[in-house]
């Protein structure tokens, strides 16, 4: 098994709070980080896509009372939502016996939007944590390299996959069930061709703005429609839709989201890349660096909130950090061994006022640029703003 960094972070969560909910796309990992925390949590553990579980569970207050003092894993829990009402009552009832904290332990494929459940029910008795693909700084567990770890994705099934078939065939078969059983599970009434191709239509624009009139007419359906299939897909983490920032900067600003396919395999799997050769020759290649970098650098900095930049003179940045209400950091992510900056991204930061200036390539060592402009490896990137070392 393979240590994930979520595991301590997630542990003391517990230690902390009466419920977590651990939201994830599925195959992600969930389960198995999961029972990992029983190690050194007593708990039980019970999964409600098994009926024989769901039933058991659903008279909450009794399966809780069987199991006093143990920490209760109910996995998919969008299985079961109305099991959220009564918990309060439980979590109470627990404190006053000597159990404040690590109370339950919920597992969900699906965004807190889609869980709102849980906020509604259990405001301030429940943390969340989020739990993404393998990225670059736990890919030395992996034995596996940073190209592969690029072509095949995240998830750790396709990631450790004996060779490239395997694992193409291995992330067709997790979309295909996707589309055909999980998003129709939440009550979803869309054909799943028709979601397979917008899919496919926003790998091809890796990248890019959101343009849902050209979505719309290419697909045949409205623009309210196409809002609606990226509201999926963003719900249940397979999307990323990176907003523009806005500032006061007396200038016309892009205001349309750029869109990402969040884990690189499943947009190689899109696209039909199953290998290097395939991928270095596709016109997706920049973007899709551009996309892997993108989630791995959001998915380690914690205290700030991602954005790009773009006005519509040409100013732009791939990624800025924000913290504070504040822009504190600016991200520009170019695949080549001497990368060049545009006078778009020093006039963007000028505009901001950005002093912490970074371009992430693919290359081994660090270097400074005029303007101290720091070229530097993802994987160094990712250390520095995971020990918020700035």
């Amino acid at each position: 098994m393979i240590e994930r960094r979520l595991h301590q972070y997630l542990h003391s969560l517990l230690q902390s709070n009466a419920a977590v909910v651990l939201v994830g796309p599925r195959q992600i990992g969930k389960t198995t980080l999961a029972l990992k925390v029983t190690d050194s949590i007593k708990g039980v553990y019970r999964d409600l896509e098994d009926p024989r579980d769901a039933d058991q569970v659903r008279d909450i207050i009794l399966f809780a009372e069987q199991y006093p003092n143990q920490l209760i894993i109910l996995d998919e829990i969008q299985r079961l939502p109305n099991l959220f009402a009564p918990l309060r009552v439980i979590i109470d009832q627990r404190r006053r016996t000597g159990q404040p904290y690590g109370q339950f332990l919920f597992l969900g494929s699906a965004s807190l939007d889609l869980l709102g459940q849980t906020s509604e029910s259990l405001a301030g008795r429940v943390a969340h944590a989020e739990l993404v693909g393998i990225n670059v700084l736990e890919l030395e567990k992996t034995k596996q390299s940073l190209g592969t770890l690029w072509l095949r994705g995240g998830f750790p099934e396709s990631l450790l996959s004996p060779n490239d078939n395997t694992s193409i065939q291995w992330r067709g078969d997790l979309i295909r069930s996707y589309l055909e059983r999980d998003i129709p599970q939440f009550g979803f009434r869309i054909p799943a061709e028709t979601l397979r191709r917008f899919w496919t239509m926003l790998a091809h624009h890796q990248g890019g703005l959101l343009n849902a009139a050209q979505l719309a007419a290419s697909l045949g359906v409205s623009g309210q429609s196409i809002a609606r299939y990226l509201d999926i897909l963003v719900d249940l983490l397979l999307v990323r839709r990176l907003q523009p920032w806005f500032a006061n900067v007396g200038k016309r600003l892009v205001k349309s989201p750029k869109i990402y396919i969040r884990d690189s395999g499943i947009l190689h799997a899109l696209l039909g890349l199953s290998s290097k050769e395939q991928l270095l020759s596709h016109p997706v290649l920049g973007a899709s660096w551009e996309g892997f970098a993108i989630e791995n650098l959001v998915n380690v900095c914690k205290d700030y909130q991602p954005y790009f930049y773009r006005t519509s003179a040409g100013a732009e940045i791939d990624l800025i950090l924000v913290r504070g209400g504040k822009p504190v950091i600016a991200i520009e992510v170019k695949r080549a061994s001497a990368p060049k900056l545009k006078k778009g991204f020093y006039l963007a930061c000028s505009d901001l006022g950005i002093t912490n200036k970074y371009i992430v390539y693919p290359g081994q060592k660090s270097y400074t640029l005029p303007e101290n402009i720091q070229v530097i490896p993802l994987l160094e990137l990712m250390r520095i703003l995971q020990d918020d070392e700035l």
